[in-house]
């Protein structure tokens, strides 16, 4: 009996541990970051990123500040927690000029992924992904992108190089 109750509680186990895993996905992005990247008029612009794990350290929340440049006052948050139902993470953002968009997410590779469909103001639809990349222990580069092509090709819209304070 105790052998069969075993076997009957393994894919329970293995579950819980995959679940353990996938909701420290993104547990590089915690700390404190000093952010800089290419303005529009192509000089450097920086601002900062403070990131926490909150509520029994269930849900990553982004506190980001641009500094200078084209976007100096632009203030966002963001809320991350996974969601072991769907086996995915979720974010919400939000910013200080009224934007909010909301995401589905998670490990590609050695990339981490947060993805959304939107609309344009002709109503065709846009895809819209950030990329986590080139990640290490004090540093990796966020992309911001689009796409009105279903994917291909897709445009690179903001870069942002990413250094551990």
């Amino acid at each position: 009996m105790k052998r069969i109750y075993l076997l009957l509680c393994l894919p329970l186990i293995a579950a819980t541990a995959f679940t353990q895993d996938a909701a420290s996905d993104l547990d590089f992005w915690l700390g404190d970051w000093n952010l800089r990247w290419q303005d529009t008029d192509s000089t450097e612009a920086t601002g900062t990123n403070h990131i926490v794990r909150e509520l029994d350290h269930k849900v990553i929340c982004e506190n980001f500040e641009a500094q200078n440049g084209a976007f100096a006052g632009f203030v966002g948050r963001s809320w991350s927690v996974y969601d072991t139902r769907a086996q995915s993470w979720k974010q919400t953002w939000v910013d200080n000029q009224g934007g909010y968009l909301d995401f589905t997410g998670g490990k590609d590779g050695d990339t981490f992924v947060f993805s959304r469909k939107a609309s344009t103001p002709n109503g065709k639809e846009l895809l819209q992904k950030m990329v986590f990349h080139d990640i290490e222990a004090d540093r990796f580069t966020w992309d911001w992108m689009s796409s009105i092509d279903g994917g291909e090709p897709w445009k690179l819209l903001w870069r942002i190089y990413y250094s551990r304070r």
